[in-house]
């Protein structure tokens, strides 16, 4: 998750395509003015593009807790948990939460909401992919298509720790984007645009984003280039999208100890992501 400062010259003698995680893991989450930015963005209620509007957020909310969990309170885990929207909001229903998110800005955000209203959560700032989550939690989520972001050895990891995190007969909710989609991204068309500021910049500059699809590897990376018109400096960040079929997902799940794997279309969402979207629900073998 490193910002890579380079020339114009290195747009121009760029590598196509890039080899999948060879220019970076990620989008710098962990940078303070980064995050700073995703904030506003996971905050705003003009779109979907960071996190989900409040009003469907309330919606998956009340159907994680009175659906998967029958109204009835437990100890839940929220990985990639951003600034606490879902965290909270169970918290408020009388379940005791831990939220993990790698954001500074998201993390405080979050820490101060729940101590405003006097929430049973705890928030940490911590990579997911470290693991150890605690134990005896009745409900995990990772939820929006952060798991495709993940090399697959640091998914199954983060999949294993998940197991092990959840007490016997705990559910798992996975959300993630299908390869379909991820494949979707990767052979779109290469987009130049100009910003006063954005996710990537509080400066006017230029955005180059590219995207290329191994289809060998099932990946998608997408690469940004801002470059600063004032100055003639260029950053460079990537990102590559693991993509994984219906039955690649389900065996991943196997694999890591989970049974009783099922897709759960129900689960409430905007309908124009109908598609980019699926989610299953995973059991810990054991008693309820």
């Amino acid at each position: 998750m490193v910002n890579f400062p380079v020339h114009l010259r290195d747009v121009i003698g760029r590598r196509v395509p890039p080899g999948p995680w060879a220019e970076g893991d990620n989008i710098p989450w962990s940078d303070p003015a980064f995050s700073a930015r995703m904030l506003a963005e996971h905050l705003s209620q003009e779109h979907d593009a960071a996190s989900r509007r409040l009003e469907t957020i309330d919606e998956q909310v009340e159907w994680v807790h009175n659906e998967l969990l029958a109204g009835k309170a437990t100890k839940v885990l929220d990985l990639c948990c951003g600034p606490g929207l879902y965290a909270s909001r169970l918290a408020r229903l009388g379940h005791e939460c831990v939220g993990i998110d790698y954001s500074p800005a998201s993390i405080d955000y979050a820490k101060a909401e729940g101590r405003k209203e006097g929430l049973a959560v705890t928030y940490l700032r911590r990579d997911v992919r470290a693991g150890d989550y605690g134990d005896g939690f009745g409900l995990a989520l990772l939820i929006y298509g952060e798991f495709s972001t993940l090399r697959p050895a640091d998914g199954r990891a983060v999949l294993e720790g998940v197991h092990r995190a959840l007490a016997p007969g705990g559910i798992f909710l996975l959300e993630v984007h299908p390869r379909e989609m991820i494949k979707r991204i990767g052979t779109g068309p290469a987009t130049w645009r100009t910003e006063e500021a954005g996710l990537f910049s509080d400066r006017p500059c230029v955005r180059l984003d590219e995207h290329f699809w191994d289809e060998a590897g099932g990946t998608t990376t997408t690469r940004y280039y801002i470059i600063d018109p004032a100055t003639g400096d260029v950053t460079r960040h990537a990102q590559t999208f693991q993509g994984y079929t219906d039955e690649e997902f389900r065996a991943l799940l196997r694999d890591a100890g989970f049974d009783d794997v099922t897709s759960r279309p129900d689960f409430p969402g905007p309908p124009e992501l109908v598609g980019e979207l699926v989610v299953y629900a995973a059991r810990k073998a054991g008693p309820e």
